[in-house]
């Protein structure tokens, strides 16, 4: 089948998310026709409550990990169906194993029956607590995998595996991302990941909780330059036969993280230091030589203009009336 400039049905499972409904938007102003797959037990109502009247747009409510409903036939599948945060994933955690494995494989046998393309949105967990830095692709990682966190690392990496799997028999076109740290609107509030934690702290004049001592790294990557390579991904003509990450190579510290926060909203608290969580890993950066050579990607919004909007719209959320002065594009040199 041809992904040219066609109309296409598109199947986002996961598309309630907070990456999910951003990609939901994406595909529609490409002028698709999406088919949104959740069954909102993380995913929120009011992502996608402005796509209702789209015409190209259908909310279908199911569990991946359960049989799925008739919804017709597909030209490109995106499974991005799961629970990313800790407290979450942990909260049920075979349900989140089922979902990345049995999930996962009925999603790809909707694409072998309908032909579709197909493509896994694994994660940057799959490498654990690297001994490799940066992160490429063929570093097999370092994963506890019996420690708390590991229904999720294990779940994307047996998905991966049935992505190969699918991919080797012929069965199934399949494309697999493997995505670092995102941040920007729509991230729920309490979904324990550092950004939208000292965020929401900073608005609300609480102390900034920072686990460990604050020096380990991460890269964070704005949505919608996320979005961009998981439709790239998807489009390019020849099927990478490896994972792909995706994620900005930039490396902060979360103490960096901290100031930046601080810096845009002056209400913020003191910070306060919390234990590490087991298995939390201390650095935590993409290798993204792969994605620039086969898809011509990588991300152009840097952290300090990403921030903005994310907090723009966490201050809506929590009922800010007025947000604190943001610094001038001078300022903001001067800060990095």
């Amino acid at each position: 089948m041809s992904n040219g400039d066609k109309k296409k049905r598109v199947l986002v499972a996961g598309g309630a998310g907070f990456i999910g409904s951003h990609l939901c938007d994406a595909l529609l102003r490409q002028g698709h026709e999406v088919v949104c797959l959740d069954s909102f037990l993380t995913g929120s109502h009011q992502n996608v409550d402005p796509l209702e009247n789209h015409p190209d747009f259908t909310l279908v409510e199911a569990d991946i990990s359960q049989t799925l409903p008739p919804m017709g036939r597909f030209d490109e599948i995106y499974n991005l169906a799961s629970a990313a945060s800790p407290p979450r994933y942990q909260a049920d955690p075979v349900h989140t194993m089922m979902t990345g494995v049995v999930g996962t494989n009925n999603l790809l046998e909707l694409a072998a029956r309908c032909g579709a393309r197909f493509l896994q949105a694994s994660t940057s967990e799959v490498y654990g607590d690297p001994q490799v830095h940066p992160q490429p692709e063929d570093y097999l990682g370092n994963v506890n995998c019996t420690g708390p966190r590991a229904c999720y690392d294990e779940a994307k990496r047996a998905g991966e595996t049935l992505c190969f799997d699918y991919l080797r028999r012929g069965s199934v076109d399949a494309r697999v991302v493997r995505i670092f740290n995102t941040y920007g609107p729509r991230m729920q509030a309490d979904d324990g990941r550092i950004v939208s934690n000292l965020i929401t702290q900073a608005l609300k004049g609480e102390p900034l909780t920072i686990y460990g001592t604050g020096e380990q790294t991460r890269s964070f990557c704005y949505v919608d330059d996320l979005v961009r390579g998981l439709m790239a991904l998807m489009n390019v003509g020849e099927t990478p036969r490896s994972p792909v990450n995706l994620g900005n190579p930039g490396e902060f510290t979360i103490n960096e993280l901290a100031r930046l926060v601080r810096e845009r909203v002056p209400a913020a608290g003191p910070t306060v230091h919390m234990p590490l969580p087991q298995d939390d890993p201390q650095k935590r950066r993409p290798d993204i030589t792969r994605a620039k050579e086969l898809l011509g990607w990588e991300p152009v919004v840097p952290l300090v203009e990403g921030l903005e909007p994310t907090i723009a719209y966490f201050a809506l959320e929590l009922g800010v009336e007025a947000m604190p002065k943001m610094p001038t594009p001078d300022e903001v040199r001067k800060s990095v």
